[in-house]
């Protein structure tokens, strides 16, 4: 057992491909990893139900601090007794810091050794986060995971701003670390940042990893760099990691940086990627993206899927969704972000087996014979 709330299991390592099979054991449950976390930004997975969403196998979820912040407002969540019982959600919940948006929102000028100044997306006004507020804000919120606040380098950033980050990254866990109120009962874990600098990731992983947390992120990758190189970041980070601690993947979720990432270690990912293609009309499949809402699925009266099992699959035409989605019905938007979800999660279920049976390099290499060159 652990001293933290939130500790790691190792149940199993591949033989092929060193990609390792395992638990997390939270305050609100434990799942099985590597896992893939669907996003509920707002408190609410968009257009699923929570009984939709843990029906479909997930064992955690993610909320978006800065938005909660804003609406309603961490107060309201904290005498709502926290975001678990706020949105009737029974499984684990993780809430990032909060930075990733401000960065998106802040100038370069506006980043100082304080905190972040911005202005709310919603109303205009300016507002400061610094990391004591942010882990006021998810104190409040009441997640089993919660994350430091940190830096996100855009991408490319200029080596010195990178190092003057990555260390400011470091300067801002210790506060979150000093201002963490409740930590018999959420887990506070550090992000490595360092940009696309192998040497600077090394350096952050080996300060961050210095503090004794429940768990550790790879952050500031999957920002717009090519793929050969978000790669060769992760390639760099993970063997710096702690063995016995969940290592998080922020901002991952095309199915194959899932797999990749899972390949070389990491235990958890999280993406708005299958709800934002959903209200698209697009979904994913083994054989990659199909446009569903395209006039090519007017007369097709089979399954989006014809491989999938999930609700929306069973059920209904790829013309029946293509027609709700072209007359504005909501439900069709809803189908395909249900597909979009269960794809995932049973993506990340397909990779767990083949971890278990010590098979992860033959079935990847089977996976992306149809995963590659048959996208709409």
């Amino acid at each position: 057992m652990s001293n933290f709330p939130v500790y790691y299991e190792h149940i199993h390592t591949c033989s092929q491909t060193g990609a390792r099979l395992g638990r997390v054991h939270t305050p609100h449950g434990s799942f099985m990893t590597p896992a893939f976390m669907p996003v509920g930004t707002q408190a609410s997975v968009k257009g699923m139900s929570p009984e939709e969403v843990s029906d479909m196998g997930a064992g955690i979820i993610l909320s978006n601090t800065y938005h909660l912040w804003l609406r309603p407002g961490s107060e309201i969540v904290a005498k709502a007794c926290g975001l678990h019982s706020f949105m009737n959600w029974k499984g684990s919940i993780l809430t990032d810091s909060g930075g990733f948006q401000v960065f998106s929102l802040a100038k370069p000028k506006d980043i100082v050794e304080e905190g972040v100044k911005f202005q709310s997306h919603i109303d205009g006004s300016r507002l400061f986060l610094t990391p004591e507020e942010s882990m006021r804000i998810q104190n409040d919120l009441g997640a089993d995971i919660i994350m430091a606040f940190d830096e996100c380098c855009p991408y490319p950033a200029e080596y010195s701003y990178a190092d003057r980050s990555q260390a400011r990254t470091t300067r801002w866990l210790d506060r979150c670390i000093e201002s963490h109120k409740r930590p018999d009962e959420q887990a506070l874990f550090g992000i490595i940042q360092g940009s696309m600098y192998p040497d600077l990731r090394k350096k952050s992983a080996e300060a961050i990893t210095a503090r004794d947390l429940p768990g550790y992120a790879i952050g500031g990758i999957s920002v717009g760099e090519p793929k050969e190189l978000f790669l060769q970041m992760i390639d760099c980070t993970v063997p710096l990691m702690p063995e016995d601690k969940p290592r998080y993947l922020m901002g991952v979720g095309t199915p194959d940086y899932l797999i990749e990432g899972a390949v070389r270690g990491v235990d958890m990912f999280d993406c708005v990627l299958p709800t934002r293609m959903g209200r698209h009309g697009t979904i994913l499949t083994d054989h990659g993206r199909k446009i569903i809402r395209d006039k090519r699925y007017a007369e097709d009266f089979g399954p989006m899927d014809p491989g999938c099992g999930c609700y929306a699959c069973r059920n209904f035409s790829a013309a029946y969704v293509r027609h709700l989605i072209k007359a504005n019905e909501m439900f069709g938007l809803r189908l395909c972000t249900y597909h979009n979800i269960y794809y995932l999660l049973n993506l990340m279920q397909r990779v767990r087996d083949a971890i278990a049976n010590d098979c992860l390099g033959d079935w990847r290499e089977e996976y992306y014979k149809n995963y590659y060159g048959n996208q709409d």
